[in-house]
């Protein structure tokens, strides 16, 4: 991959660009492009996202949600992604990776558009409709998170999952810095905010344990 340190404008961000990215083959861009047809119908009729992000959809949302391949280990791993709503970032991971994918979602109507989506795209990964809290214990080896929660929320749905070599990629917006300040101080977790591609604003959250 390339331009890992860069952000990305978006009249760069398109099919080609973000396939050429993440180094994918033509059947994988393929697929992103049926995910885009499908959520821009699908947004006519339910909210899916916020409809003035359409424009710049390969950019604020495909590239937006890739980008995290960027932090993601080499080997097989079983990802988490809490709140998936369109499927972002959990779809796309699950289309541009070999990593299993568990998707968690209570809203039935975009439980019923991911599920389209994976069956068009040709895609796996498992579906879990009901609350976070309600999952049950995954053990996976990351959690993911979009736009979903600050932060210390967020780790409190996670506490269930928690095991000592877990660790957790949430897309943050312009307050990921402030929200830090809010965890209760561990000694055993490190947290870092990586620079979002998308957005000179915006980070990724990584936090793992210290010592691994």
């Amino acid at each position: 991959m390339s331009d890992r340190n860069r952000h990305w404008t978006v009249e760069e961000t398109h099919a080609d660009s973000v396939a050429n990215f993440l180094n994918v083959s033509r059947e994988t861009r393929e697929k992103l492009e049926i995910y885009v047809d499908l959520l821009t119908k699908w947004q006519a009729r339910i909210n899916l996202i916020s409809s003035k992000t359409l424009p710049e959809i390969w950019h604020r949302h495909i590239l937006d949600s890739a980008q995290l391949v960027l932090h993601l280990p080499r080997k097989p791993s079983v990802i988490l992604d809490m709140g998936s709503g369109a499927g972002l970032p959990g779809v796309i991971l699950a289309i541009v990776t070999d990593h299993q994918l568990h998707l968690a979602e209570s809203d039935s109507r975009k439980v019923s558009f991911m599920r389209t989506a994976l069956r068009e795209t040709g895609t796996q990964a498992v579906l879990h409709e009901m609350r976070i809290e309600q999952l049950p214990v995954i053990q996976p080896d990351i959690i993911t998170a979009r736009a979903l929660a600050p932060l210390n929320q967020l780790m409190a749905l996670c506490n269930a999952q928690h095991h000592e070599k877990l660790e957790y990629l949430f897309l943050k917006g312009r307050d990921a810095k402030q929200e830090l300040t809010t965890l209760p101080s561990c000694p055993k977790l490190e947290a870092d905010c990586l620079p979002s591609l998308t957005d000179k604003e915006a980070s990724i959250i990584h936090i793992k344990s210290f010592n691994r």
